[in-house]
């Protein structure tokens, strides 16, 4: 069952409370709905998670938190998600989204290297900042809403599953 597999994965509630950039949430963080595993609360987490883990900006994780508190979604799962991008994964995932962006766009690709640099940033803003960003909000979106659903048909289809078994054994 998927809220078994999800629930043994989650931090501890608790040390998120405590969590020096979440303490100013307060009271907000007391929502049961943040900390519960239900069919909405884990779907909206991955529509939340997975929406920022294709947004190229720092703090992906605080910007999970914040929104699965705003839409008051399980906010573990939501920041866990998150590091679906990680070191390994962001180069595959942000070039892929370029191409999409650049080809929506119907401009050229262009080739170029990596810097670490402000002004390998700035250069780069102008010429493959757009589609790079609008492919990370399509992919983003697209990614978020396919979470959303596969999540909510397979944890129907587990408590169907269980309901017939459960029906069988009378």
């Amino acid at each position: 069952m998927p809220r078994k597999t999800i629930k043994r994965m989650m931090p501890d509630h608790q040390k998120i409370k405590e969590h020096k950039h979440l303490r100013h949430l307060g009271s907000r963080l007391h929502d049961p709905n943040l900390w519960h595993l239900n069919r909405r609360s884990a779907s909206g987490a991955f529509a939340v998670g997975l929406f920022f883990a294709w947004m190229p900006v720092p703090m992906q994780m605080l910007l999970a938190a914040f929104s699965a508190v705003f839409f008051r979604v399980n906010l573990p799962l939501s920041v866990v998600l998150v590091w679906i991008s990680n070191p390994i994964t962001m180069p595959p995932m942000f070039y892929g989204a370029y191409l999409l962006g650049a080809k929506i766009m119907g401009v050229e690709t262009q080739e170029f290297s990596f810097e670490i640099s402000i002004e390998w940033l700035v250069a780069s803003v102008s010429t493959i900042g757009p589609p790079f960003l609008l492919g990370c909000v399509i992919v983003g979106a697209i990614s978020s809403l396919l979470g959303y659903t596969i999540i909510r048909l397979l944890w129907r289809a587990s408590v169907v599953k269980e309901m017939k078994q459960r029906q069988n054994r009378k």
